[in-house]
C-alpha cells in the first residue's frame, strides 16, 4: 500500500538527457519500507528484458519481482532478472539493505540514448541495481511472514540441518497472551482455515487434526473446583479464546452462546484473591486437567486390573520370549500403575487353557486346565485374579516357574480366542487390560485360522488378505470395549500368524499392537528390544474407563477417525484404555461458511479414570485464523501434519480398495496441491517449464510422499512378509506424529563432526550435529554416521575412517575390529566417545524406550540394513526423489 518510491518516469517523448544522472548522495530512503501487513500484490508483474536488447526509448518499469523470487536460483530463467543469492533470515526487526547495498542505492530516472552506448548500459545496471535491492528487502518480509517460495526442482538438500519446526499460528492482537495449544499435543494441518469448503477444495489440501491427548507432560495445571464451567448450549469447557463480556458472563468461541460465570470462577486460586476472571488457570492455558465430581461417574472409579495371556505352545517355548517376558513383569510389580486395589492374574494357553489359582495361604500357586475349549468356561469363581499387594510373592513364584513348566511341551497348539474368551468373564465385571503374547498362528477353538499368505507373492503389486479372515476377533473386541477392557497384543512369531485378523483385538479395543518377527531370546538386538518396550510398557502412565469427544467451532465437523477405539456414538470415541504413547486424526469438513468468524477452535475433551481412582478430565483447545486468501492458506500448510494425516487416510484406502489406489492418491495429492499453489503465484509461462514450486511450509510434502511410498507399509516391488505389512499400517493408525516422522523420514547424522570438537563440555550442552537427506551422495567412506529410525539407532562406520577417530570414539585402531551388528558402544575417557554417548542419550530421551543400538560397517554382510533405509535414493522398481519430482512437474497440467 505503500511502496519504497521509484521517482515518476517521464514520458517516453520527453526523456532526461544523460548528462545529468542523478546523483550518488540521494539514494533511496528506507525510513519507510513497505508495511508487512500489505504485501505487494502479485497481479501485475512486469515482464523483463535483456538491457542489450532494449529498445532506444525504453523505460525500465518500477516494480516489485514475484514472492518467489527469493528461491530462484541465478542464471536459470533467460527471461528473470539475475538476483544475488541473498538471504535474510527472520528477525524481530525490520530487514533492511546492509550498508554497501544503501550505499549502491539511487534514485531512479528515465534514461535515452544520445549516442552513447556505454552511458545507457551504465543507467541500466544502476536501474538493476536498484531491482536487486528491493527484491532482498521483498525476501526478508517473504521469511518474516512465511511467504517465501521454493523451486523443488533447484534444492536438492530440501532438508533444513534442524529439526522441522511446525508452522506458527498467527492469531489476531487480542489472543497474542492466549498460549494455543502446544503442536505435539493438538495439531491442525492448515494454520489458516479456509472460510468456505469450495476455498478449501481449490487448494486441494486435506483438513483434518492430528492429537496426541494423553501425552507425557512435564507441566500441567491440574484444577479442583465444586463447579466445571462449560458452555449450557455446546458443553465447551471454558478456554483461553473465549469472550468475557463482562466480569460475569462470557460468550462461547465455538457456538457464540453467551453463559453466566459461576461466583466461584471469579476466585483466583494463585492469588488467592476475588476479580479479574481471566487470571483463572482455566483461560490461561490451552492444556489443562480437571478432577471431576461426582456426577461425571457412572460408577464408582474401576481399579487397576492386569491379566497376562502367555502363548506356551512349542514355538513360543522356542523362541525363548517367555523367560524374558516373565522376568520383566516380576521385576516391575512394584512400578504398575496403580493403588492397593490392584489385581493381577494370568493365563497360559497351548491346545488347552492352563488357569493359577493364587488363594491365600497356598505356598505355591495351583495349575486348573481346562481342556473343553470350545466351550471355555472358568474352573473356579474366585482367586485366578488376586490383590497385587496381598500376593505378591506367591505371583512372583508363578512367573518363575512359568517358564521351566513348560520346557519340553511338544503342543503345538495355539487356543487364543478360548483364552480371550476365558479373560473376558475373570474380569468383565471391573474392566481393565488384557496383555496377549502371541508367537504363531491360532489353530485351536474359537478364532482358529488358516493360512492365507503366499510367500511367492511378497513383492507383487497386487497385495491381498489385507482384510481379516473372520470377524471374531472384532466382536470379541467390541464386547470387551463394552465392559471397558482393553486387548494389547505382543506378536512374536517366527512364521505368519494372520496379523490382519488378530489385530482386530487390540484395534477395536482401545489397546496397542506390538511386533517383533523371527524373534529369537538369544539374538540381544531383539532380548534388548523385548525389555525396553516391557519396561516402557508396564511402567507408563494409564487411564481406565476413557472417553474422548473433539468439539469444532460452528460450521465444521467431523466425519472420519483414525486410531485404536471404537466408536460409541457420532463424535465420542469409546477408550478402554488410554495411554501416552497412542496417537489419533480426525478428517474435518467445513460444512457452513466460515465468512463472520477471525478464528474457529477445537477442543478435544478426554474423560478417564487415573490408576489411583480418580475420574480426571484433560483438555485441549487449538485456535485457528479464518482466511478468504487461497495463497495464505497454501502458505500456513503443514507439510508433517498432511502427511500424517494422508498416512491414516492411506491404510483406510488399502484395506477398502487397494494398495495401488492408495500410492496413487499419494501421487495425485501432491499433483493437486503443487497445482493448486503454482495458480495461485500468476507466474509467467516461462516459469512453469523446467521448475516445480512450493510454498516453505510445503517443501517437505514431495519429500515425505515419497519416503512413505516405500515404507513397509506401502511400498511395492520390494519381497514383504504381509505380517509386516500389517504392523505398519497399525504403526501408520496409531502412533503420535513426532514418532510416525521418524518412522517415515529417519534422521541421518555425520557423527565424525565431533572430530572437530575441542574443549567439549558435557555438563553445558550436547553436540549439535546437521540432519541430512537419506542419499547414499551423503556417505563418505572417511566418515561414521548415525540413523535415526525410531525404536533402531545404527551407526554407520564407513571402511577409510580415520585410526585417530576410532581411537578416541571406539577404543579401536582399525575398523575390522569393531564387530559388525554389535550392539553397544564401549565407554571411553574421550570427548568424541562422551559426545557421541550424549548425543544418544538426547535423542532417545524423546522417546518411549531407548533404542536399540546396531553398530555397522561398510563393506560388511550387514551393510544393507542400514543402505535400504536411503529412501531418497533409486531403488529396486522404485524412483529416486529427484525423478519423483520430475513425474510429478511431467503431471501438473
Amino acid at each position: 500500500s505503500n511502496p519504497v518510491p521509484l521517482s515518476n518516469p517521464v514520458p517516453l517523448s520527453n526523456p532526461v538527457p544523460l548528462s545529468n544522472p542523478v546523483p550518488l548522495s540521494n539514494p533511496v530512503p528506507l525510513s519507510n519500507p513497505v508495511p508487512l501487513s500489505n504485501p505487494v500484490p502479485l497481479t501485475n508483474l512486469a515482464s523483463y528484458t535483456n538491457p542489450n536488447q532494449m529498445p532506444i526509448n525504453y523505460v525500465q518499469p518500477a516494480m516489485y519481482p514475484p514472492h518467489s523470487a527469493a528461491s530462484l536460483p541465478v542464471n536459470t530463467h533467460p527471461n528473470v532478472p539475475q538476483m544475488p543469492q541473498q538471504f535474510v533470515q527472520p528477525s524481530s526487526q525490520m530487514p533492511m539493505m546492509n550498508q554497501s547495498q544503501n550505499q549502491q542505492h539511487q534514485q531512479p530516472n528515465s534514461y535515452v540514448n544520445n549516442g552513447s552506448h556505454s552511458q545507457m548500459r551504465s543507467n541500466v545496471n544502476q536501474l538493476t541495481q536498484q531491482m536487486e535491492n528491493l527484491s532482498v528487502v521483498q525476501q526478508g518480509y517473504n521469511t518474516l511472514w512465511g511467504q517465501e517460495t521454493i523451486d523443488l526442482m533447484q534444492c536438492r538438500n530440501i532438508l533444513p540441518p534442524e529439526k522441522v519446526q511446525a508452522p506458527s499460528i498467527k492469531l489476531q492482537q487480542h489472543f497474542h497472551d492466549a498460549v494455543n495449544c502446544s503442536p505435539d499435543i493438538f495439531r491442525c494441518t492448515m494454520t489458516k482455515i479456509p472460510e468456505t469448503n469450495s476455498l478449501l477444495q481449490k487448494s486441494r489440501l486435506p483438513l483434518g487434526v492430528l492429537i496426541h491427548p494423553f501425552r507425557d507432560l512435564n507441566h500441567l495445571p491440574v484444577i479442583q473446583c465444586a463447579t466445571i464451567v462449560r458452555c449450557r448450549a455446546c458443553r465447551t469447557y471454558i478456554n483461553p479464546f473465549v469472550y468475557f463480556v463482562d466480569s460475569k458472563k462470557w460468550k462461547c468461541n465455538l457456538c457464540y452462546r453467551v453463559n453466566e460465570l459461576p461466583e466461584e470462577f471469579q476466585y483466583d486460586p494463585v492469588s488467592k484473591s476475588y476479580g479479574d476472571p481471566t487470571r483463572r488457570p482455566e483461560v490461561k492455558s490451552s492444556t489443562i486437567e480437571f478432577i471431576a465430581p461426582s456426577e461425571y461417574m457412572l460408577r464408582p472409579p474401576q481399579p487397576a486390573v492386569y491379566i497376562f495371556l502367555l502363548d506356551t505352545s512349542r514355538m513360543a517355548v522356542e523362541s525363548g520370549y517367555l523367560n524374558i517376558v516373565c522376568k520383566e513383569i516380576s521385576a516391575h510389580l512394584d512400578n504398575l500403575p496403580g493403588d492397593t486395589r490392584t489385581q493381577v492374574g494370568v493365563i497360559c494357553y497351548n491346545s488347552y487353557v492352563h488357569f493359577y489359582n493364587m488363594a491365600e495361604g497356598l505356598t505355591r500357586p495351583h495349575e486348573i486346565t481346562v481342556l473343553d475349549i470350545k466351550d471355555m468356561f472358568l474352573p473356579c469363581p474366585e482367586n485366578l485374579v488376586v490383590h497385587l499387594n496381598e500376593q505378591k510373592a506367591l505371583f512372583k513364584e508363578l512367573l518363575m516357574q512359568i517358564p521351566a513348566r513348560f520346557t519340553n511341551t511338544l503342543d503345538n497348539g495355539s487356543s487364543l480366542g478360548a483364552a480371550l474368551q476365558a479373560a473376558y468373564k475373570l474380569i468383565f465385571a471391573t474392566g481393565g487390560r488384557i496383555t496377549v503374547f502371541q508367537t504363531c498362528l491360532p489353530n485351536m477353538g474359537p478364532g482358529a485360522l488358516m493360512p492365507r499368505e503366499d510367500p511367492n507373492d511378497r513383492s507383487s503389486s497386487q497385495v491381498s488378505h489385507l482384510g481379516p479372515a473372520t470377524d471374531f476377533y472384532k466382536r470379541l473386541a467390541l464386547d470387551f470395549s463394552g465392559q471397558q477392557i482393553a486387548v494389547d497384543l505382543f506378536v512374536l512369531n517366527s512364521q505368519y500368524c494372520d496379523l490382519a485378523t488378530l489385530s482386530g483385538i487390540s484395534r477395536f479395543s482401545g489397546g496397542s499392537i506390538y511386533h517383533l518377527p523371527l524373534f529369537k531370546a538369544e539374538r540381544t538386538q531383539q532380548a534388548n528390544q523385548l525389555s525396553k518396550m516391557l519396561a516402557r510398557y508396564l511402567t507408563r502412565k494409564i487411564g481406565f474407563e476413557a472417553v474422548m469427544r473433539v468439539r469444532c467451532t460452528r460450521g465444521m465437523s467431523i466425519h472420519t477417525f483414525h486410531g485404536n477405539f471404537f466408536v460409541r456414538s457420532t463424535d465420542l470415541l469409546s477408550l478402554p484404555n488410554v495411554n501416552p504413547d497412542a496417537g489419533f486424526g480426525m478428517q474435518l469438513s467445513i460444512d457452513e461458511s466460515l465468512q463472520d468468524a477471525q478464528t474457529v477452535c477445537m477442543q478435544a475433551a478426554l474423560l478417564y479414570t487415573s490408576s489411583k481412582g480418580e475420574r480426571r478430565i484433560r483438555v485441549h483447545t487449538l485456535c485457528l485464523p479464518v482466511s478468504s486468501n487461497l495463497s495464505e492458506i497454501m502458505f500456513g500448510a503443514d507439510a508433517q501434519c498432511i502427511v500424517g494425516l494422508l498416512s491414516k487416510m492411506a491404510v483406510d484406502r488399502s484395506l477398502h480398495s487397494s494398495l495401488t489406489d492408495a500410492r496413487d492418491a499419494f501421487i495425485n495429492v501432491c499433483v493437486d496441491v503443487l497445482g493448486a499453489f503454482r495458480t495461485t503465484q500468476n507466474l509467467p509461462n516461462g516459469y512453469q517449464s523446467h521448475s516445480l514450486y512450493a510454498p516453505e511450509g510445503l517443501k517437505l510434502l514431495p519429500l515425505y510422499i515419497h519416503a512413505l511410498m516405500k515404507h513397509v507399509a506401502f511400498r511395492v516391488g520390494t519381497s514383504t512378509r504381509l505380517d509386516d505389512r500389517i504392523y505398519a499400517m497399525c504403526e501408520m493408525k496409531s502412533l503420535p506424529l513426532d514418532q510416525l516422522i521418524e518412522h517415515i523420514y529417519p534422521n541421518f547424522y555425520p557423527l565424525h563432526y565431533l572430530n572437530d570438537i575441542d574443549n567439549y563440555n558435557l555438563e553445558t550442552k550436547v553436540p549439535t550435529l546437521p540432519r541430512l537427506q537419506l542419499t547414499a551422495e551423503k556417505l563418505d567412506s572417511n566418515g561414521v554416521f548415525l540413523l535415526d529410525c525410531g525404536p533402531v539407532i545404527f551407526i554407520y562406520i564407513g571402511s577409510n575412517c580415520s585410526p585417530n577417530f576410532l581411537r578416541n570414539a571406539f577404543g579401536v585402531n582399525s575398523v575390522l575390529e569393531i564387530q559388525d551388528l554389535s550392539h553397544e558402544l564401549p565407554v571411553i575417557s574421550t570427548k568424541q566417545n562422551e559426545a557421541i554417548h550424549a548425543y544418544i542419550k538426547m535423542l532417545n530421551e524423546e522417546k518411549p524406550y531407548a533404542a536399540v543400538l546396531n553398530i555397522i560397517r561398510d563393506n560388511g554382510p550387514y551393510k544393507n540394513m542400514f543402505t535400504e533405509k536411503l529412501v531418497d535414493d533409486r531403488m529396486e522398481n522404485s524412483l529416486s526423489y529427484y525423478e519423483f519430482l520430475q513425474h510429478l512437474k511431467s503431471n501438473i497440467k
